[in-house]
């Protein structure tokens, strides 16, 4: 068939003839106007292909011949909703001058609003000769083979969506509760979804899933990656696939995967299917975004799109155009550009605006704002334009604050108005509540209470600057990447044998107490020490100043069997399993009682500092310490101090202060609650060494209690009335 041109178009286009149009293809009337950038290429052809057609036999090729400012582009008639596509770029082929170009390559356009079908890994989608037995080369020769019968299709979708009344919940940062789940792991053993919704968007919108969130007491879901992505071919060739989503594809589809509907426009009309179900429920969506690198890997890596569009725009190449990586994933891409720039920025604002996301969780955000001599820039022009542009800085910013690149730990040094993963409160809480009661290592000093005290008040020492204040801190003791709560418990060692890895992937610093045996056991002593030490983990995390974040599934006491990096399973290792044992029901309940107290006390989710001055008229001051004894805590730098008391006063706000008693020894301890302007008594609202939640009458201030090994408690104070 005779290409068809665009020359003849131009004067149709909806914009000045100077200017392209907005990136991507846009329905329009009579065609599309089609928008892609490669600024370094002599020839773009955007590829249409019928429905069905995998082998590439019904390619139609297209010639865009406008092009401006490096972008080519079109106006094509007859093409609409349903059209599968993508791109061929010519242009020169020279890596050391980071030049990629070849028109043998299928290229997938960045700004695809849906992609079906999956990468086929073969030598063919490399864009370079490579050995087929391993998919590796020099990355020097580029390859004749046509990669369309092995790639993923672009694909038009319809734009419009019933939103109906929808809006979003709008939860406060100091009101949320975060719960960072998977959508395929949380719902693909849930009875309660029917069978063909398990594991999908539509099972996490299922009334079964959103009652059991909203009963446990988040307020917003943090979903693992959900753009478009693929498995690394070392995975493929082991039988085994990416399962956590952090290798990314395209950052405006969401993972076809996932969705419950066959289709492209059924997969993209499914995930907002979800957000609008999910928000009539009062609850946030968040999205784990990944911007610092894509599924393109280094030089020696495949063609998919980015690299062969424009290798120098999209990617940070050195002088010999080698990939600079500080993500330890082979590519790092360059947001110090331009279009880069704008890419990210336009994907965040299509999830807002058109998908009505509420907030995101940016992965590695140090590789986000390295500047132009690489160190990172808290005033990088892609962080400056999230703070600034009118619809994002609403929303909700979350960064994880490292990557992998020299001086790549950057915890506290985010300016506002983003929240920061606080990688100090998990390794604090961890320390004092397992990593010090570990066998004892030669040189090994207890941690105190000194530092935990500053996690427990918000870390002002990491977030005190810029007027931050404590819901900067995003706290957690567990996360996806690392152990779970329970593994925490049960493991001192990694066991990641199943990753295909020789066990060495994954952290070896987890600060994990496995209470005398590794892994499961039936001696029941060890095992309710495990669970007290769950609980009191819980405890800290949801009874401290901050954005508390659970790792989905730590409120049932679920394990990996001690792998803390199941990258690479989508099997039981990491789908929850809902077959409750008696002691996980007691946990869940526990976590719902947990951030109920929290819900309940304003005392405990306050957004400004306190600075343990006089704020009420009782004489009570904001935040108060105090030693087991009752008296003012003095002794902060004594390693072997194991004890303390934090005195939340609520008075100032017309709610009720809240005492929080946490006891980091081996052996009982005698405390006295603390006698201090304002109180009169003190109610307790709950005890770790609880199994489950109980009641208990009032308790009068200067009263000694005993405390028992390794337990916390929370007190709600009362008055004489």
């Amino acid at each position: 068939m005779t290409p068809v041109t665009s020359a003849a178009a131009a004067p149709s286009l909806r914009v000045a003839p100077d200017l392209p149009p907005a990136p991507g293809v846009t329905v329009v009337e009579g065609g599309v106007e089609v928008s892609v950038y490669a600024g370094h290429a002599t020839s773009v052809e955007l590829c249409l292909f019928d429905t069905g057609d995998d082998a590439g036999t019904s390619e139609r090729r297209v010639p865009l011949v406008d092009h401006a400012f490096g972008w080519w582009f079109g106006f094509v008639p007859d093409v609409g909703v349903g059209q599968r596509y993508g791109f061929r770029v010519g242009g020169d082929w020279d890596p050391e001058q980071g030049m990629r170009h070849n028109p043998a390559q299928l290229l997938m356009d960045p700004y695809a609003r849906a992609i079906e079908g999956e990468v086929r890994w073969g030598p063919s989608v490399f864009g370079h000769v490579v050995d087929e037995g391993t998919w590796r080369g020099d990355g020097l020769t580029p390859s004749v083979s046509d990669s369309a019968p092995d790639m993923p299709r672009s694909v038009v979708i319809d734009p419009s969506f019933d939103w109906g009344d929808d809006a979003p919940p709008a939860v406060t940062r100091s009101e949320s509760v975060i719960y960072e789940t998977h959508v395929r792991n949380l719902t693909k053993t849930l009875a309660g979804v029917p069978e063909e919704l398990r594991g999908t968007y539509a099972g996490m919108a299922h009334p079964a899933t959103v009652e059991y969130l909203t009963a446990l007491g988040v307020t917003a879901v943090e979903l693992l990656p959900i753009h478009a992505f693929a498995s690394e071919p070392f995975l493929v060739q082991k039988g085994l696939a990416n399962h956590w989503g952090y290798n990314t594809l395209g950052f405006f589809a969401p993972h076809a995967p996932y969705a419950a509907a066959s289709d492209p426009q059924g997969a993209v009309d499914e995930f907002k299917g979800m957000v609008k179900l999910l928000h009539a429920a009062g609850l946030e969506v968040l999205l784990d975004v990944v911007y610092n690198h894509t599924a393109e890997a280094d030089g020696t890596g495949a063609t998919l799109s980015f690299r062969g569009l424009d290798n120098r725009a999209y990617y940070r190449l050195d002088e010999r155009g080698r990939d600079i990586d500080v993500t330890g994933t082979g590519n790092t891409l360059d947001l110090r550009h331009p279009v880069m720039c704008r890419l990210a920025l336009d994907s965040l604002r299509y999830w807002v605006n058109e998908c009505h996301v509420d907030g995101f969780r940016f992965d590695l955000a140090v590789a986000l704002g390295r500047g132009r001599t690489d160190e990172f820039d808290p005033d990088h022009p892609f962080l400056v334009g999230m703070r600034t542009d009118p619809v994002l800085s609403r929303t909700k910013l979350i960064v994880e604050p490292w990557d992998v690149g020299l001086h790549g730990w950057r915890t506290g040094q985010f300016p506002p108005p983003f929240s920061e993963w606080n990688d100090r409160f998990r390794d604090s809480v961890r320390d004092f509540w397992l990593g010090d009661h570990r066998p004892s290592v030669p040189g090994h000093v207890p941690h105190g209470v000194q530092d935990l005290a500053t996690r427990l008040a918000g870390s002002r020492d990491l977030f005190g600057t810029r007027d931050r204040g404590p819901t900067a801190s995003v706290n957690f003791v567990a996360a996806h990447d690392g152990f779970t709560l329970a593994d925490l418990t049960a493991y001192d060692e990694k066991h990641n044998e199943d990753n295909g890895e020789d066990n060495n992937d994954g952290s070896n610093g987890n600060r994990s107490w496995n209470h005398g045996v590794e892994g499961p056991t039936d001696d029941e002593e060890v095992l309710a020490l495990r669970r007290r030490s769950m609980r009191n983990l819980l405890g800290t995390l949801l009874l401290s100043s901050g954005i508390p974040m659970i790792n989905a599934g730590d409120e049932l006491g679920r394990s990996q069997g001690g792998n803390n990096n199941p990258y690479n399973q989508d099997n039981p290792t990491t789908w929850f399993d809902w077959d409750l044992e008696p002691w996980q029901e007691d946990l869940l309940a526990t976590t719902r009682h947990l951030t109920a107290i929290r819900r309940e006390h304003p005392a405990l989710r306050q957004r400004t500092w306190a600075e343990g001055k006089e704020v009420h008229e009782d004489g009570s001051i904001d935040l108060a310490w105090y030693a087991a004894d009752g008296s003012p805590m003095r002794d902060w730098s004594a390693p072997d101090q194991r004890t303390l008391q934090m005195l939340v006063n609520g008075a100032w706000l017309g709610h009720e202060s809240v005492l929080v008693v946490l006891h980091g020894g081996r052996a009982e301890q005698q405390v006295s609650l603390p006698e201090a302007p304002g109180l009169w008594g003190y109610r307790l609202l709950w005890d770790s060494v609880w199994d489950r939640p109980e009641h208990t009458e009032a308790t009068r201030v200067g009263e000694e209690i005993t405390m028992a090994a390794l337990s916390m408690r929370a007190y709600a104070v009362t008055d004489p009335t």
